[in-house]
């Protein structure tokens, strides 16, 4: 009879088989992904591999998960590198996933999508960050490989167009999944060392060998730079996520050298065309001067400014001889108009008739009194020139100027 175990022992047994098997330790496993989950609190994602026939459960940690560069989707297809085993709790037959890569071109541009969706999300596509090339640099860091022809298709170019730069080479590998990571680590290193620039370059090459430049942590290692950061990937039409990130995209390694100095050739033409038109307005401006000297000198000779002198002297002699006639015009006419109003005002004046020998008749409070206003009894005052008079009303009469004596 055969010996009785426990459920515990079992698992633990199973376990311990696969375990120890070096093939299941470390296995590249193709399929796709379904029933995908990410853990909110704890971070970990479990899912399921499949293919046509089969299936199995997989997990994949936090700390693995957090190196994936795209977001896993239902029905995509993967490359995983995990080790099999057993769920000793659960008795379940399941993978653990250290790395997990697209499967075929279509998941890798998928993948891409979505992390350039996300970049962009974040703002480190976002024009207000680009920085400003330098118009005059001094040190120019590269990043590219050292026995690569992009290296040396900036150094002839930089040494054509502008020599007195000095070049710092931060060598790195330029494809392969551990190139990313030194990607990285030169563009932080080499803005630490103060460069006025910094060009990432690789040559042409096939999509996959440029797939590395699409790397996150190259594109946030771009985003955190504060040196003006060059992209110049492959050829004209290849386009990276760097590309998005750099501050300026060069379609190839020669073209980014142009962008990253002057051309010593061109500044000259410049420097000798502003010496041409220096020379041509010194010489416009000399012969302006010496026109207009010419033309005052010649007045001179002429007597022109004394005769200008002298006629505006006369037209200075008339005005003030105009000016003097108008104001005795004038004064005199004021002093007419003074002297009959004067008159007018003297033949109103009641004091004048008064001398003639008529005199007024007021009331006892000094007010003028008219004859309407006379009665019998009342005691008035007759104002003459010189004299005044109290006088008694005995009697008021109605005259007829009929009948009047003369």
């Amino acid at each position: 009879m055969a010996e009785v175990i426990t459920v515990t022992a079992l698992n633990r047994y199973v376990k311990a088989l696969l375990d120890g098997n070096d093939l299941l330790y470390d296995l590249a496993l193709r399929g796709e992904v379904a029933n995908f989950v990410r853990n909110a609190k704890s971070g970990h994602c479990y899912f399921t591999l499949r293919d046509s026939q089969s299936s199995v459960k997989a997990v994949m940690f936090r700390s693995d998960a957090q190196r994936l560069a795209f977001r896993p989707e239902e029905g995509m297809r993967v490359v995983v590198r995990c080790r099999a085993t057993l769920y000793e709790a659960g008795g379940a037959f399941q993978v653990y996933v250290n790395a997990m890569f697209p499967d075929g071109i279509g998941e890798a541009q998928l993948a891409l999508e979505q992390l350039k969706a996300q970049l962009q999300a974040e703002g480190l596509f976002a024009p207000e960050h680009k920085k400003p090339l330098p118009a005059y640099p001094e040190r120019i860091g590269l990043v590219t490989s050292r026995t690569g022809a992009a290296l040396q298709d900036i150094k002839n170019v930089i040494g054509r167009r502008w020599p007195a730069v000095k070049l710092l080479l931060c060598p790195v590998s330029v494809q392969g999944f551990e190139a990313a990571q030194e990607v990285a680590d030169a563009i932080a290193l080499l803005d630490r060392r103060g460069v006025d620039e910094i060009i990432v370059a690789r040559g042409g090459g096939s999509r996959e060998d440029l797939w590395v430049f699409n790397a996150e942590c190259i594109a946030r290692a771009a985003y955190r730079c504060r040196t003006p950061l060059i992209s110049a990937i492959g050829h004209e039409i290849d386009y990276t996520i760097l590309d998005f990130v750099a501050d300026c995209r060069a379609p190839t390694p020669s073209a980014a050298a142009e962008l990253a100095v002057p051309d010593r050739a061109a500044l000259r033409r410049q420097l000798w065309e502003l010496r041409e038109n220096m020379q041509q307005n010194m010489q416009k401006r000399r012969e302006i001067c010496y026109n207009n000297c010419k033309g005052c000198a010649e007045a001179l000779v002429a007597g022109l400014p004394w005769r200008q002198v002298r006629a505006g002297e006369a037209q200075l002699a008339a005005c003030r001889a105009a000016l003097r006639a108008g104001s005795r015009a004038c004064w005199k006419e004021k002093n007419r108009q003074f002297a009959h109003a004067a008159a007018l005002t003297a033949t109103l004046n009641p004091y004048q008739v008064l001398a003639r020998g008529y005199a007024m008749v007021a009331g006892p409070d000094g007010t003028v009194r008219q004859a309407g206003q006379l009665a019998a009894g009342q005691t008035i005052r007759l104002i003459a020139a010189h004299r005044r008079a109290e006088c008694l009303v005995t009697a008021v009469e109605e005259t007829d100027e009929s009948t009047q004596d003369i």
